[in-house]
Order: C-alpha cells, then sequence, then structure tokens
C-alpha cells in the first residue's frame, strides 16, 4: 500500500545535513538494476508527500533529477548542486533551514523498436503517465532534514513500490475496454495497449434492437466516463475545482436519464504512449501508428461490441485542448468516415502561431523577436529579452514563460522523456534523432527554434491549418458544415490565436463554402471553458445527426 507521510524521529530531525543527496535501493524492493529517472522533492510543507508537490508548473515544491543507468541495488545515486532544479535551478539556491524531503524513481522500460531504434522510456502502467503515482516506481519515505552546506549527505533509502492501477468497477452506465494493438506491438517490440471509456444511453439493455449514433470524446487519460459523468452528487468541498467538475458531471446525468434527452452513446478514446497520456490520435516517426490503430483496430472493436450506427452521419468527434486537436485532426484524416467535430479550444493547430511564436520564423523560443509597430520597437533588442509566456491567467497575468516550461521539462526527464506537454508535441509532430529520441523543436538551455524540425512537422501534416488549406479541394466537399470551433478570447495558453487563423482561411472558401461555425467565449474567458453544458452540446450533435440521416433511415435511436 502506499504509505501517508511519515516523518523520522527527534533526534534524526535536527541532525544537520548537507545539501547533497544519495539515493539508493535494496535487492528486496527491486531485484535488478533500474534505469530511469532519479528525483529528490523538497519541501518545507507537511501536509501531503513531497512527491504530490513536484512537477507542478506554478506553486509546486522544489524538485531535482538526474537520469540513472543500470543502476545496481546497493548502489546509490547522488544529487548534487550539478543536477538540474525547478523551480530553483541548483541544490545551492534552498536556503538554509528544515524541510521534507522525499527520493522518487521512475523506472524505464528497454524498447525494441521496428525502425531499428533501441530507447529507454517509461512504460505507462494504465494510470496515463503519471509519473509520481505510476505502478512499479519506487519512493522513500518523508525524512525531515536540516539542510546546510556545511553539513554532510543526506542518505535516502527507496523502499516503498506504487501498486498496480485498479481499473473501476463496469457499471450499468459506464464500460471499460483494454485491447492488445497489434501495430503499435509491433512497433514497440512490446505488447501495447488501446482503451475506452463507454458511456451507455438510458434504455439501452431494455430496446436490444436499437442501434445508436456515438459522440467519440477526445481528452487526456482517465478512467471515468466522458465528461465526467456521475449519478452522484459531488461531496468535494463547496467551490474547490472538483467539486465543479463532478458538479458538472451530476448535471449531465440528470439530462442524460431525463425523459426528453436524445440517446446516444459516449466513449473516451485511451491511447497512452511511453512519451505522454495521449497519442494525439496520429501516425507519428516517434509514437509508432496510432492513428491507424485507432482507426483499424479500437473503433472496429467498438462498433462490434456495443450497438451503435456505422455511419457517417451517426459519428461525431468532440474534445476540448488536446482533444480538440485531436478531433480536428481526426475529421481532417478522416472526412468521408466522421460526421462532424466540435473543436474546443485546441492547441495549436497553426504552427504559425504555436502559442505566442512563429516556428517557421521566429529564431528563438524564449524571446520576442524584435519588431517596429505603432511607433515603436517591440520585443527584444540588443539591451533587453522580452521572455515568451507560457501559462497566464484570464486576466492577463503570465504565470508560466516558456522559458520556465522547459526548464521544468528538463528536470522531469532527459530526450524528451518528461511525460510533459512540450515534449509530448515534439514526439507527437517532430522526427527521430539519431539517438533513436525526438528531436527537439528548440534547445531547452537556449530556446533556439530548430527550422528543420518545424518544417518536418507542417510537411507531414501536424499544422492542421496549413493541411486544411493545402488538401482543401480534396476534402473539402465532405466537411462542409462538419467544423464546429469555440475558444475563449484569453485562453490560458493562448491557444485563440490559431484558431483566428483559421477562421480567416475558412470563412474564405469556396467551392465549397466551409459552413460551419466559430464562436468566441465572452471577454475574459480562459481555457477549459465551452460554450453551452455537456447537455446542450449534445442536443446540437443529436440535431445535426438527425438532419444528417439518410432519407428512409430505419435507425430508431431516439431524439
Amino acid at each position: 500500500m502506499i504509505l501517508s507521510l511519515c516523518v523520522t524521529s527527534p533526534a534524526a530531525a535536527v541532525q544537520p545535513s548537507g545539501q547533497n543527496f544519495e539515493v539508493s535501493f535494496s535487492a528486496a524492493i527491486h531485484a535488478q538494476a533500474a534505469t530511469g529517472r532519479v528525483f529528490v522533492i523538497i519541501t518545507r510543507d507537511a501536509g501531503k508527500e513531497p512527491r504530490f508537490q513536484a512537477g507542478a508548473r506554478y506553486m509546486g515544491a522544489p524538485f531535482f533529477g538526474v537520469d540513472i543507468d543500470h543502476l545496481e541495488p546497493g548502489a546509490a545515486a547522488k544529487i548534487d548542486n550539478s543536477s538540474p532544479g525547478y523551480p530553483v535551478r541548483t541544490l545551492s539556491e534552498i536556503p538554509i533551514g528544515d524541510y521534507y524531503v522525499q527520493a522518487f524513481l521512475s523506472v524505464y522500460t528497454e524498447f525494441h523498436r521496428s525502425d531499428g531504434h533501441t530507447i529507454w522510456a517509461h512504460m505507462d502502467q494504465w494510470e496515463g503517465q503519471d509519473m509520481f503515482s505510476s505502478p512499479g516506481n519506487l519512493y522513500s519515505l518523508v525524512e525531515k532534514v536540516h539542510l546546510d552546506p556545511s553539513g554532510y549527505d543526506v542518505k535516502l533509502q527507496l523502499t516503498e513500490v506504487i501498486p498496480a492501477q485498479t481499473v473501476p468497477a463496469d457499471t450499468s452506465w459506464a464500460k471499460h475496454l483494454k485491447i492488445q494493438s497489434k501495430l503499435l506491438t509491433e512497433f514497440w517490440g512490446r505488447p501495447m495497449y488501446l482503451g475506452a471509456v463507454v458511456l451507455l444511453p438510458k434504455g439501452y439493455d431494455e430496446q436490444p434492437n436499437v442501434n445508436y449514433p456515438v459522440v467519440y470524446e477526445q481528452d487526456h487519460f482517465r478512467l471515468t466516463p466522458p465528461y465526467h459523468f456521475r449519478d452522484q452528487p459531488s461531496s468535494a468541498p463547496e467551490g474547490s475545482v472538483l467539486a465543479m467538475r463532478e458538479g458538472e458531471g451530476f448535471r449531465l446525468f440528470q439530462d442524460w436519464t431525463s425523459d426528453r434527452f436524445p440517446r446516444v452513446l459516449m466513449v473516451t478514446f485511451l491511447h497512452p504512449t511511453p512519451y505522454y497520456d495521449d497519442s494525439y490520435a496520429v501516425n507519428s516517426a516517434n509514437n509508432g501508428p496510432y492513428g491507424d490503430a485507432i482507426m483499424t483496430e479500437l473503433i472496429p472493436y467498438i462498433e462490434s461490441h456495443f450497438r451503435i450506427i456505422r455511419q457517417p452521419y451517426a459519428r461525431v468527434l468532440s474534445g476540448g485542448s488536446t482533444g480538440g486537436w485531436e478531433s480536428l485532426a481526426l475529421q481532417l484524416q478522416h472526412p468521408e468516415f466522421f460526421g462532424g467535430a466540435w473543436v474546443f479550444y485546441p492547441d495549436p493547430i497553426d504552427f504559425r502561431s504555436w502559442q505566442l511564436s512563429n516556428i517557421y520564423e521566429d529564431e528563438n523560443m524564449f524571446y520576442a523577436p524584435g519588431t517596429s509597430g505603432i511607433g515603436l520597437t517591440l520585443g527584444s533588442t540588443e539591451w533587453q529579452k522580452v521572455m515568451r509566456p507560457f501559462l497566464r491567467m484570464a486576466t492577463g497575468q503570465v504565470i508560466v514563460t516558456q522559458q520556465q516550461e522547459s526548464q521544468l521539462e528538463a528536470v522531469l526527464g532527459s530526450h524528451g522523456r518528461s511525460g510533459e506537454q512540450c515534449d509530448a508535441w515534439k514526439a507527437i509532430y517532430g522526427p527521430v534523432g539519431e539517438d533513436g529520441y525526438p528531436v527537439p523543436l528548440w534547445d531547452k538551455q537556449t530556446g533556439e527554434i530548430n527550422h528543420k524540425v518545424a518544417n518536418y512537422m507542417r510537411d507531414n501534416g501536424y499544422d492542421l491549418d496549413y493541411y486544411l488549406q493545402h488538401n482543401w479541394s480534396r476534402i473539402g466537399p465532405q466537411l462542409v458544415g462538419k467544423l464546429h470551433f469555440y475558444t475563449g478570447d484569453m485562453d490560458s495558453f493562448y491557444l485563440n490565436l490559431a484558431i483566428y487563423q483559421t477562421e480567416e482561411f475558412l470563412s474564405n472558401t469556396k467551392d465549397p463554402y466551409y459552413g460551419g461555425s466559430f464562436l468566441y467565449g465572452r471577454p475574459l474567458k480562459g481555457h477549459g471553458i465551452r460554450p453551452t453544458t455537456t447537455a446542450g452540446m449534445l442536443r446540437q450533435m443529436a440535431e445535426q445527426i438527425s438532419h444528417n440521416a439518410p432519407p428512409g433511415s430505419t435507425d430508431s435511436w431516439n431524439y
């Protein structure tokens, strides 16, 4: 079991210790040599284990990481002043004082891929690449120590193993699927899996002769039902994020089970990779043929095991952020298979607006380029560097810069193995390096952009607006009325900027005109806000499905 906070005895607590750490494990806890990444987390907050305070973009505890290569039981990995850290860069920046500390090991798996490369990366254990909660990873008990450069090394022993993931039990509403993918297993050289969570409509079991439309929801990995559906009110503290999310899920249940509500299935895909909790539902040089696996293995399995109308008009896509990008990508790459995409605040869909950067023209991801306008010199100059933001509040207050995000991901993992957002994009969209790992789009230390990588991403179809524009004559006739976009005007990750560019193209299309929609939130709407409730969105989808159903259709689903 995972133990709660454990503090050493008062005698040990006052013993002065240095700002170097030695981390080891015994053969009893891990019999073989380990390859992976070792971390030490340092905090003054005794409220929860340090490992659950590490890795946050903001307000997270300081932590430091180093790679280990076949570290034998009993040997020690060393975290010292040369080890990279976040948010402070070095251990020497930690003030003298008393702290709670914990060591952690993310265990890597060796993959002999079909492209000829052998790499080491963290194998998802059906937890969604949540490193600090991933089954099989090791951690130490929490110790209270006094850090002082004049002291001596702190020795931490990894004594605990995170247990296997528990998949929620199926209910009368939600069903969980997990299948081994032949395509992905061949690529990675190890068994690889796809899955889904299926939400059934009211009356599904009572009406065995009825087939239903399906809403394929794209989202990050989670084992709960689509759109947080739950049949109980929230018990979380009022006003908390969890209470809001669970409240939305319970409202969906109330609508879902009402008499006058469209009867559809909803399905959330599960497709974690060794680089991220989600493959973005496309084929990738680094991740392998996830797009083909989803289209030829997962969807056919779902549609053969549930009563789904297997017609394009009855298959629609939806999702926000990562899921928004995926929904658009699936619709564009398979316009004949899906009947519409509701694309909410998607990850950058035009790489001229990769957040605030144009990766084809800008030289640096960290600093705004110098330019002239409104009678002023804007951006970086010879004498001053203007930092690029990564994350902001809806009011405009910057929380994290691109440089800080790169620093965070560099500490979480080398060779693009952080499991974080920017590394995920590089793995999904970018080429494979000579060492078998993703080629970085930009240097994490300097911010310098590699334009060869940027052009590779564009030319291989990952810049979705570019793909749309250069293939409109071919795919446009099959997309009329199918594309629906929504984003807030102050998206937390500046994702609205790429939407504006896509709207500029689509609003001027001819032969055919795209016939879809763009909707922007009221002022000061950030990331994660949709224009309607989930029920309202589903009613819109049902109307389009009903409108596009072929004349004389015998499908008897209830709208």
